[in-house]
């Protein structure tokens, strides 16, 4: 009379999808100790679960139910083959901020005298740790946990970040995961964008400017030696040029394409001459065509926009502040075929205002 039984009663568990499965291989002790306290949660094997948002009850219950699945998978891998595990896998649940109301229903709990403040464990059979990235000490150890941080906090993190050597390879490889990750924001509609993102896409586009002298400089020294070896000056030329190309047209380029394709559907013909050259944009002009493409529509008004935006762009850059008479002639850019748009676009950097005008007005005599 008090309810309903049902024994033998399926459980139908949903496909989902760890963020970040980590398996230690050979051991590496002096980069664990650059890593710090992200080097010393890799030490076994790990799930880790970040959290752009603070993290929720019911967030950190799916991150619990991946963790026991994989559990479970391990077991019946050992019970098969007859073998044994020396430790399970530990799950991180990375998160901005935590209300204590949420750490107190999971009764999880600091341990300090081995971990820094922040950090909060669940029960030892649970095998995870909700890591508060914003109560994390500021200090070296903590850094590469702190840049998953938000606002200030993050921030103060990426500052960090540039002050280390240019040829640190933790910091070139964060400037590619942070690119990556800039990229992806911008890709969203800029409505959709919060503030601190848009702080985060100003924030690192100096890291960008530091990369890409760091890029020609390396290619300036392959050059020299290219040089000395072929007993040749051009080979100082050719190192520069790389560098230049490596640092900013290769991976910029990338990124602009990308991202047209993205927010258009396909890449149009009249679009592909506009993008070696805007490709050559400072960081921070990148970073702003990127916002303001990423903002359009995919249909055909957001195409006549971008064309606008494109041609706007490598006028702005040749002749700076543009005037009425100059954005008279975005339609006239605009109309010539791609082959000729490519190829006035390769002779713009030599034409003067006037030279371009005369230009224009030759070719629309041709057509007409």
């Amino acid at each position: 009379p008090l309810g309903t039984v049902n024994p033998g009663r399926e459980v139908s568990p949903e496909v989902r999808q760890i963020d970040v499965y980590f398996t230690p291989t050979t051991p590496i002790p002096n980069y664990r100790e650059k890593l710090g306290l992200l080097g010393k949660m890799a030490q076994t094997t790990a799930l880790f679960e970040p959290f752009r948002n603070p993290v929720s009850v019911n967030e950190v219950r799916s991150c619990l139910n991946k963790l026991l699945d994989i559990i479970a998978e391990w077991e019946r891998q050992s019970r098969r083959e007859n073998t044994r595990y020396d430790e399970l896998p530990k799950l991180w649940i990375l998160t901005p901020t935590a209300s204590q109301a949420l750490l107190k229903g999971f009764k999880a709990s600091p341990d300090q005298e081995n971990w820094y403040r922040g950090i909060y464990f669940l029960g030892e059979h649970l095998r995870t740790a909700i890591v508060v990235i914003h109560q994390l000490p500021e200090i070296n150890e903590t850094l590469w946990l702190r840049i998953l941080g938000r606002g200030r906090v993050q921030q103060r993190a990426i500052a960090s970040v540039s002050a280390l050597p240019v040829d640190e390879p933790l910091r070139l490889i964060m400037l590619e995961l942070v690119y990556q990750l800039q990229s992806s924001l911008t890709v969203k509609r800029e409505q959709e964008l919060e503030v601190e993102d848009r702080e985060l896409i100003m924030a690192i586009a100096p890291l960008f400017q530091e990369q890409l002298a760091a890029a020609k400089q390396e290619g300036i020294q392959e050059g020299r030696q290219e040089g000395r070896q072929e007993g040749r000056q051009e080979g100082i030329v050719q190192g520069l040029e790389q560098g230049i190309q490596q640092g900013r047209i290769e991976g910029q380029r990338s990124i602009l394409e990308n991202l047209l394709r993205v927010q258009l559907g396909e890449l149009e013909s009249v679009l592909i001459p506009f993008i070696a050259p805007l490709s050559a944009l400072s960081a921070p002009e990148f970073t702003m065509l990127l916002v303001q493409l990423s903002t359009l529509s995919g249909d055909e008004n957001g195409l006549q926009q971008a064309r606008q935006l494109l041609a706007q762009g490598v006028l702005r850059m040749r002749f700076g502040q543009l005037d009425d008479r100059l954005i008279s002639l975005i339609p006239c850019l605009l109309a010539l075929s791609s082959e000729d748009l490519a190829l006035l676009l390769s002779q713009l950097p030599q034409l003067s205002p006037q030279e371009l005008f005369a230009r224009f007005e030759t070719v629309l005599g041709e057509t007409s």
